[in-house]
């Protein structure tokens, strides 16, 4: 819903999500220094490859691929070209994309994009975990899901405690359905755009979004708070009395009310609960100091080298923007 509202900006082109971006990225080793054309053109033919979606995008993939080999030799530029070519195509300025597991790589984007302004949407964790249960695409069961809110939230305080108010800013879903506009306009405020009326109505560029992603159908309604507390009838009692006790806190400090309806969790549920949370905690920092060490001895750039911005930032930082 979200993504929609800043696609309907006439200056804002959010694409579906496509998930090329991670897979290539975590490969980079395979494509190496792309000054050659034979390593550009693996990297491409591994952004339009079938199993990206970028047909979800609309566009060609060998006008796409042509446009990689001949843009600047680094990964974030090819990525870019393909978001660039989304916005082209919607007569857009700018370019964003969505995905919900950049939550843990904002790192990652801020080296590819040095000039990036991240967005994270927090939502009550147990309309969350009641939404999970219902996605066909989804892999964990609920306290698998609750361990993956608990992680995302973690990472949203860690970003907004270390990134400056310019590049990441946190919108609560409840505030955005209860009243969209005001919500909207501060965004558009730190995106440094001008608040557009056709940001309120995001079901009028739904077309966006394939069709056969029916899990999206209520993106065809006009925004409401229907689902703002999904969970009383999306949760079963062993799990809102789970979730409300192992995340009792960080449901609070988010501004959610415990209600108390659960059943009481027993202490193996709290333990299976505990060991999800810490294997995913300590995979994901495992990831990140791998990230830094690799980003410390790296030989060759990365960073995006499309826009002013960006080209300033190579010159004068080589493209790192993270304190």
């Amino acid at each position: 819903m979200l993504s929609l509202m800043i696609h309907a900006h006439p200056r804002l082109a959010m694409p579906p999500e496509s998930r090329f971006l991670l897979k290539a990225w975590r490969r980079r080793a395979v494509f190496g220094n792309l000054q050659t054309p034979k390593q550009r053109m693996a990297l491409a033919k591994a952004c339009v490859r079938t199993g990206s979606k970028i047909r979800d995008l609309g566009l060609d993939p060998q006008e796409t691929l042509d446009k990689i080999l001949a843009g600047p030799p680094t990964i974030g530029s090819a990525f870019g070209i393909v978001f660039k070519g989304f916005a082209d195509k919607h007569g857009a300025a700018r370019w964003g994309d969505k995905r919900p597991a950049y939550y843990q790589e904002v790192d990652v984007l801020l080296r590819l994009f040095p000039d990036a302004q991240i967005v994270h949407i927090v939502r009550d964790g147990r309309a969350n975990v009641a939404s999970l249960k219902k996605m066909p695409w989804w892999p964990f069961d609920s306290i698998g899901s609750m361990a993956a809110w608990s992680q995302a939230e973690y990472c949203s305080l860690r970003n907004a405690k270390r990134l400056p108010a310019d590049v990441f800013h946190v919108i609560r879903y409840e505030s955005l359905v209860a009243d969209p506009e005001p919500v909207l306009r501060v965004l558009c405020d730190f995106l440094e755009e001008d608040f557009h009326p056709a940001m309120l109505e995001p079901s009028e560029v739904r077309d966006v979004v394939p069709e056969k992603k029916v899990w999206h159908e209520n993106l065809k309604q006009s925004v409401n708070t229907d689902r703002v507390e999904s969970w009383r009838k999306g949760l079963e009692p062993w799990e809102l009395g789970l979730m409300e006790t192992v995340l009792r806190r960080k449901l609070v400090r988010n501004g959610y009310q415990i209600s108390g309806d659960g059943k009481r969790p027993s202490p193996k549920l709290v333990a299976r609960y505990a060991k999800d949370a810490f294997e995913r905690r300590g995979a994901m920092r495992k990831r990140w100091a791998e990230e830094r060490k690799e980003a410390a001895a790296a030989t060759y750039p990365v960073a995006a080298r499309l826009t002013s911005r960006q080209l300033e930032l190579a010159a004068a930082t080589g493209g790192q923007r993270l304190p």
